[in-house]
Parts: C-alpha cells; structure tokens; sequence
C-alpha cells in the first residue's frame, strides 16, 4: 500500500491483507537500516487475525520516497501524518531498535494515538560508537557487517535460521546496505530525550529484550522498562536483532500483550 505522506509516496506493508482503518490497527516500526520486511512473520499473524496492519518504510528507506529524516522528533511528526492518512485514531506501537525511540515520542506528544507500546531490543537511549557511524558513511554495507556481526546471537552465527531456506544474517545486509544507515546512527547517538519522554507515557508498555543484545545491552533495556513500568520479557540466547532472529517467539510476546490490551 501506498500513501503519499507530505509530498512523498511511503510504502507501508499491511500483513499481505487490505488495510481497513475501522479494524484495531497495529503499528509496527523498524529500527536503523531496515525496513517493513523486519516484520514479515509478526505482520501476516495480525492481519490475519482480527487486527489492520502499518507497516511502513521510513522516508528514504527501500520502497518509500523523499529524504531519510535527520532526527528523531522529525519522525514522531511523520508518524503523525501516516496515521492521519491512514484514518486510524490509535493504534497499538511495536518498535524495534531506534523505531522504539520514535515511538516514545509519539506516545508521550500524542498519548490519544497510542494504545499500547511494545519496544524489542531497544532502550530510552541508543549511544553509537562514533567509529561506526564514521564508516557508515563511506559505505552503509561495511558498517552493515559490523552490525551484523554484533547484532545476532551465536545460533545465527552457526548459520542456524528460524526459517527454512532464508539466512536472517544475509536478509539484514542486503537490506541495510541499501539503506540510509549513517542517518539512521546518528539519529539514535543525538537523541537525548528518551527519559523526558518515557516520564510521560501511560500507555500500557512491553519490553521485549534480549540477552546477547551487544548493540542495547539489556541493563539498558530493563532501565527503560523501570521508567515505563513496563513488563519485561527476555530471551536470553538471542542478540539485538530480535525480530528477524527469534520471529515466532516475538510474535507470541507481542500477540499475547496487544491481544490482553485490546478491548
């Protein structure tokens, strides 16, 4: 599906259904580099079950128009018009990585949009290595494999994949490597704000962490969840790319707590 957000087409995935706003609708967001294919297993299961689905691409990202947005309180603004063009009045936030810093934006400006905020491998704060974001400028696949190699758990290392005939490793390079991955980085290492945000949030909030995370350590994550007074749930054997990486067991953590919070 396409909507055309501030002049831009944006490609937003909608679980392999069509979109209808009049559903409960669930918001998904990806983190640096990536885009809507983070969430190809997690996305089907609602749109399939009783939910709309947003998936979107983010300006500048794979199949969606315009400039890749330079900060993170200029995209809890374009959230707000995605969701203005969606026709949705609220809908329920998952986010991974620095998806989750814009969503703690948009729930604490706009509490009315944000039915419940679940946040994967995330934390209120995202200090990158300046080295790294040094690299991704001068190619965003050479800082993709060192991501990659930080950002997975050792099982994916040993080449095993929770999907027959796909390598989520091989999936994140192609995917970010095309992507405006410097932008990304220097979006989470400049953004202060996630605690004065948190401090707002009422909605009902799910932290999803895990614990090979070398990119957001857990203690991070778990800080997070204290000023959320979220609920936590850890997957220890797992790293930072949660989503791609331990897919089925996202879904269930995400599916039982939207599901619980849905009237």
């Amino acid at each position: 599906m396409k909507f055309d957000i501030n002049g831009n087409l944006t490609h937003v995935a909608t679980g392999g259904k069509p979109f209808d706003a009049g559903l409960p609708s669930v918001l998904f967001l990806h983190g640096s580099g990536m885009d809507h294919r983070a969430w190809a297993l997690q996305t089907r299961w609602f749109a399939y079950n009783g939910y709309s689905v947003l998936a979107p691409d983010f300006p500048g990202h794979s199949l969606s128009h315009g400039e890749p947005l330079i900060n993170i309180e200029m995209s809890a603004d374009w959230l707000v018009d995605l969701l203005t063009a969606s026709g949705v009045k609220s809908v329920h936030v998952v986010a991974h990585s620095q998806g989750f810093l814009s969503a703690l934006e948009l729930a604490s400006r706009h509490p009315e949009l944000v039915r419940s905020l679940t946040g994967i491998g995330t934390a209120n704060a995202i200090p990158v290595n300046p080295a790294l974001i040094e690299t991704a400028k001068k190619s965003s696949a050479a800082a993709a494999d060192m991501m990659l190699q930080w950002g997975f758990g050792p099982q994916m290392h040993l080449g095993i994949s929770p999907t027959p005939g796909m390598q989520p490793i091989a999936v994140g390079r192609k995917i970010m490597s095309d992507n405006p991955l410097a932008v990304d980085l220097q979006c989470c290492a400049d953004y202060k704000a996630g605690d004065a945000a948190a401090a707002k949030i009422t909605a009902p909030t799910l932290m999803i962490l895990a614990g090979q995370d070398k990119m957001t350590p857990m203690k991070a994550g778990k800080a997070a969840a204290q000023a959320l007074n979220a609920k936590i749930i850890v997957f220890p054997e797992y790293g930072h790319m949660l989503p791609i990486e331990a897919p089925k067991k996202v879904l269930h953590a995400i599916r039982d707590f939207i599901v619980a919070n849905s009237d």
